[in-house]
């Protein structure tokens, strides 16, 4: 609990859920009346060997927030289908703070096809990246990104073909990006 708060009152936890059921436990967390549920999701685009497809995948695997109050609804949360429990350390179940959740709250907008707690990603690519192109006629080349029109979702690559350089116009969407270290 948090320190000089009434025991009654309502705070955000941490609430572990079965693997790759996030949306579910969410969904039935929703059903009970006294538990706000935060389940932020990330929406990207992705370059895979079929072609481009729309990913949506949580921010946080196998978590979402709820808010609620401990005393008189632990018991309804930790059985509610697709969850596993509230996340402990030792015996007590620390709450989040608000602040967190809040400032989550504001930079994850409603989707334009009106999926609330859905954050649109675009990839990050710059100049000099090595990449591999995905698919079509080039499937398997690499080559070095030389341009980015962000608002055409075009690069240019530059790419040695038949022994001599070649730059070359791809969708942003057909090349696997190389995989960055996280800060």
């Amino acid at each position: 609990m948090i320190p000089d708060s009434p025991p009654d009152s309502e705070h955000w936890y941490c609430v572990r859920t079965q693997t790759k059921r996030e949306h579910i436990a969410a969904g039935h967390l929703r059903e009970l009346e006294a538990v706000e549920v935060f389940c932020p999701r990330l929406r990207y685009r992705k370059a895979t060997r079929r072609g481009k497809i729309w990913w949506v995948e949580p921010l946080f695997p196998g978590y979402v927030l709820a808010r609620f109050n401990l005393a008189e609804m632990e018991r309804a949360v930790t059985f509610c289908q697709g969850v596993r429990g509230l996340v402990r350390f030792g015996s007590e179940i620390p709450p989040v703070p608000e602040s967190f959740v809040e400032t989550l709250r504001h930079e994850i907008r409603i989707h334009p096809g009106g999926e609330e707690e859905l954050l649109s990603v675009a990839p990050v690519i710059q100049i000099g990246d090595e990449v591999e192109i995905a698919h079509g006629p080039l499937q398997g080349m690499r080559g070095t990104i030389v341009s980015v029109a962000p608002a055409h979702e075009r690069v240019k690559i530059l790419m040695d073909f038949l022994g001599q350089p070649q730059a070359i116009d791809v969708d942003l969407f057909s090349i696997l990006l190389p995989r960055r270290p996280l800060p």
